[in-house]
């Protein structure tokens, strides 16, 4: 059967009738009559299947009984012109192969919808339905997009540690990474874990955040980023959150913060406009499927000028809102970090586009971001989109050491493992900024998808840990 070369689906689809072919892939549907059956093929490569029609007088008679919804299989023959509507080439059956037989009364994946949470129960199959077969080629453009962007502006891609001693976001929110027998943990003197005895000779975690590492790289290289894993020790089952999840960070020196809002647009616009280029079909399918307004508004996100707000006028729409009837579950006030459904209620309501907020009070951010003249708020920026609400948070960073070691003494952060990142402002200091997308949040808007978990292949949340 391989005398002739394997076509993807998606070449098939796309090639001139008359064609000898051979296709590889799992069965979606199968039906038919006493003289033919019609089996709908897909592989991975595309939302849309390729119909292979099978006369029943030219196949061994044990043959079709084995070939069901998921079945894996090769099917050589000729491509031919379409009869019916929907596609507009088939492949005529000459040979088929069995890979994989599936039993049907077995299969998780029936032909009957079945519920998102259901599919996150068999996430080890979810990805061989068209959804989720959508959503991960959304993914992996998405993925490329990034480091293409990045990598045309001249950035340089830094791998920042996943094992780290030190916790950027001051939350404490960490997963804890030890070598010590947890039934037999050695103590100090004072009776604590002695992590002298543990693998790096200190308490570490996994990383929240790759900035503190990222702002030394743009303090040598000028133009870094980083794109991995971060992880959150948060007891949170929302649908905006995971313990396991991927960051965008770039880190810009001689950026302040105009420079800064400028890349974060440019560069999420990019991305969005790459999704529509490079990724209709799917997003055409999801939009069909689930959400009627997906097309329109990454269209209108691609087109649009971003709306720049400070943080106190931003307080002043919300609270005018309020004065004319509109109710939120959380309270508003200056100096409160604002919630998924103020953001929203700014993007979606009062300007219809997304916004960069920024000159948030500076007790309500971190530590590193650099303080304006007020003594009140920060440099901060937060780009808020429609039903998502934050996408990005960045800022310029503090370069002032003065004021940087102020700010930590002022929050009674211990300096052990910060020295290190301290050194940037003692030696060779400069104006530097940067900002984190999270690439599963960014995921949710173009696909559409309502909950996080169902935009990254095997979600990580509390009490669950499978594959």
């Amino acid at each position: 059967m391989d005398a002739v070369k394997r076509s993807k689906v998606k070449e098939l689809l796309g090639m001139q009738p008359g064609q000898d072919v051979l296709a590889k892939g799992w069965v979606r549907t199968k039906r038919g009559n006493k003289e033919v059956a019609f089996i709908a093929l897909n592989d991975g490569s595309t939302i849309n299947n390729v119909q292979v029609v099978v006369d029943k007088t030219k196949v061994d008679p044990d043959l079709l009984p084995r070939i069901s919804t998921g079945a894996c299989i090769a099917v050589q023959g000729k491509l031919v012109e379409s009869v019916g509507g929907g596609q507009a080439v088939e492949i005529q059956a000459c040979e088929i192969e069995v890979y994989g037989e599936c039993d049907p009364m077995r299969y998780p994946l029936q032909k009957k919808d079945t519920s998102f949470e259901y599919l996150r129960s068999v996430a080890h199959m979810r990805m061989r339905t068209n959804t989720f077969g959508a959503v991960l080629r959304i993914r992996n453009q998405m993925a490329f997009a990034i480091h293409e962007y990045f990598h045309g502006k001249g950035f340089v891609y830094l791998n920042t540690p996943l094992i780290t001693e030190s916790d950027c976001e001051g939350a404490g929110q960490m997963f804890q990474v030890t070598t010590l027998d947890l039934e037999n943990i050695p103590k100090n003197k004072k009776g604590l874990p002695d992590y002298s005895k543990d693998f790096f000779g200190k308490q570490t975690s996994l990383t929240v955040s790759g900035q503190l590492e990222g702002e030394l790289g743009a303090t040598a290289l000028g133009e870094i980023y980083t794109f991995g894993p971060t992880f959150r020790a948060e007891n949170s089952n929302t649908p905006r959150h995971l313990a396991e999840f991927w960051m965008i960070e770039p880190e810009m020196a001689f950026y302040d913060i105009k420079d800064n809002m400028d890349l974060a647009e440019d560069f999420i616009k990019h991305l969005v406009k790459y999704a529509l280029d490079n990724c209709y079909d799917d997003i055409k399918f999801l939009n069909d499927r689930y959400d009627s307004e997906l097309l329109p508004r990454l269209e209108g996100v691609a087109d649009t000028e971003f709306v720049r707000l400070p943080y106190t006028k931003g307080i002043e729409i919300l609270e005018e809102a309020i004065k004319n009837g509109v109710q939120f579950e959380y309270p508003v006030a200056w100096g409160v970090d604002l919630q998924s459904e103020h953001e929203r209620y700014l993007v979606e309501k009062h300007f219809g586009k997304p916004v960069i907020l920024t000159d948030y009070p500076k007790d309500i951010k971190a530590f590193y971001m650099k303080q304006n003249e007020d003594g009140k708020t920060v440099r901060a920026m937060d780009v808020l989109f429609p039903k998502i609400g934050e996408i990005i948070g960045g800022s310029e960073r503090e370069s002032s050491l003065a004021k940087l070691e102020g700010r930590i003494d002022e929050l009674k952060m211990s300096r052990k493992n910060l020295e290190w990142y301290i050194d940037t402002r003692r030696f060779g200091t400069c104006p530097h900024s940067g900002f984190g997308l999270g690439f599963e949040r960014l995921l949710l808007f173009v696909t559409g998808m309502t909950n996080i978990r169902d935009v990254i292949p095997f979600p990580r949340t509390p009490k669950n840990a499978e594959y």
